[in-house]
C-alpha cells in the first residue's frame, strides 16, 4: 500500500522515484543471515493470485476443488527452470567466456529469470501435470490464460524494485528516477535524466488484459485453449513494443532483439492455436476431465428408479407361480 501510495504522489510530482530498498536480511541468532529480496516477493505474490484466480475458474468448470495445485506442483518448478534456461541461452556472453565458471549459470539468486522461458517450462510442468489430475490441458489453458498476466503484472513491480529493465530516456511527467551510480545508467546522461517506467506500462497493458480476455470469453464462448490463445496475443503485441524501448543489454538478431521475435512467435503461436481449435472444437467442452476420470462431487445424488422397486414390493407371487410364469414366458 505504501509503494503505491509513494507512485501516486510522485505522479503528481512529475516523476516516479526508485525505491530505496530492494531486499532486506533476517537474523537468526546472529549465527546466520538470509537476505529476502523484494523481487522474490513479488513473483511469489503472482504465484499465489495466479493459483486463486485459475483454481476458482477450473471448478466453475466442474473441476474437483484444490486440483489447480496438483498441477502448480509441476508448472511452478518447471516455470523457474524454464525461465533459468531462456535467460542463459539468451545471454550466451555473461555465462560462456574463457576462464568463466559455469556453475553460475545456476546462481537464479543473482537475477536472470525469462518470462517467455517461463511459459514454456511452465507449459511443459502443466501439461505433466494435467495427465497426471486427469484434467484436460486446454481447460487449465483458458483457466489460466487472465491469471498469468494478473501474475506477470504482480511479477513487474519486483523490476521497480530491482530498479532495472527500464526504457529510454523521456520528459514525459511519469518518467522513472535512476540513480547514476546505477550499473544500467547509459553513460553521458545528465543525473536528473529520466527514464520509460516499462515496469509500469507492461501492469497497465496486463492488467486492461485480464478484462479483454474475460469478456471476449464470455461474448465469444472461448474454450479448448482459445483463451490462451488470445493471453498470447495480447500479450505478445504488448511486450513487442515495451521491449523495442527498454535499453537493457540484449542479443540482436537481424537488427531485432531476442525478445521482441519471441513476443512475434508468441503472437502467431496465439493465432494459429484459436484458429485451429474453433475449426477442431466448434462446441463447448463436455467436461474439465479427459474421459474415464470424471470427479463427482461429494453432495451428488444418485438417481434411483421408483418404479423398480415398487414393483418388487408388488410381487407377491409364490415362486413356484413365478417359475410358471417365466417358462410360460419362453413359449
Amino acid at each position: 500500500m505504501k509503494g503505491s501510495t509513494q507512485v501516486f504522489l510522485s505522479l503528481l510530482s512529475a516523476s516516479i522515484p526508485s525505491p530505496e530498498w530492494s531486499f532486506f536480511d533476517l537474523h537468526f541468532f546472529d549465527l546466520a543471515t538470509f537476505r529476502i529480496h523484494a523481487y522474490a516477493l513479488c513473483i511469489l505474490a503472482g504465484i499465489i493470485l495466479a493459483t486463486i484466480i485459475t483454481s476458482r475458474r477450473l471448478t466453475k468448470r466442474g473441476a474437483e476443488p484444490g486440483v489447480v495445485l496438483d498441477i502448480i506442483l509441476w508448472a511452478v518448478p518447471l516455470g523457474i527452470v524454464g525461465a533459468r534456461i531462456y535467460h542463459v541461452l539468451t545471454h550466451p556472453g555473461d555465462y560462456f567466456f574463457e576462464g568463466a565458471d559455469l556453475l553460475r549459470t545456476l546462481y537464479i539468486w543473482e537475477g536472470g529469470n525469462a518470462i517467455f522461458g517461463s511459459l514454456l517450462g511452465g507449459a511443459v510442468g502443466a501439461y505433466i501435470g494435467c495427465r497426471l489430475a486427469g484434467i484436460r490441458f486446454w481447460t487449465f489453458a483458458d483457466a489460466v490464460a487472465p491469471a498469468l498476466l494478473v501474475a506477470q503484472a504482480t511479477g513487474r513491480l519486483g523490476n521497480w524494485f530491482n530498479k532495472e529493465l527500464f526504457g529510454l530516456p523521456t520528459t514525459l511527467p511519469w518518467g522513472l528516477e535512476i540513480e547514476p551510480s546505477n550499473l544500467a545508467f547509459p553513460v553521458g546522461l545528465p543525473a536528473d535524466t529520466l527514464f520509460h517506467p516499462t515496469f509500469l506500462y507492461e501492469i497497465i497493458w496486463n492488467l486492461v488484459g485480464v478484462a479483454v480476455i474475460l469478456y471476449l470469453e464470455r461474448k465469444f464462448r472461448l474454450r479448448f485453449g482459445q483463451s490462451l490463445g488470445l493471453y498470447l496475443i495480447w500479450y505478445g503485441l504488448g511486450r513487442s513494443f515495451f521491449e523495442s524501448i527498454r535499453i537493457d543489454p540484449s542479443e540482436i538478431y537481424f537488427g531485432i532483439r531476442t525478445n521482441v521475435w519471441a513476443a512475434l512467435a508468441a503472437i502467431v503461436l496465439g493465432l494459429v492455436i484459436i484458429l485451429v481449435q474453433r475449426h477442431r472444437h466448434p462446441g463447448l467442452e463436455p467436461s474439465p476431465y479427459v474421459p474415464g476420470r470424471e470427479w463427482i462431487a461429494p453432495d451428488a445424488g444418485v438417481e434411483f428408479d421408483d418404479s423398480d422397486s415398487e414393483s418388487d414390493d408388488n410381487n407377491t407371487e409364490s415362486p413356484e407361480a413365478q417359475a410358471t410364469s417365466t417358462s410360460a414366458s419362453r413359449l
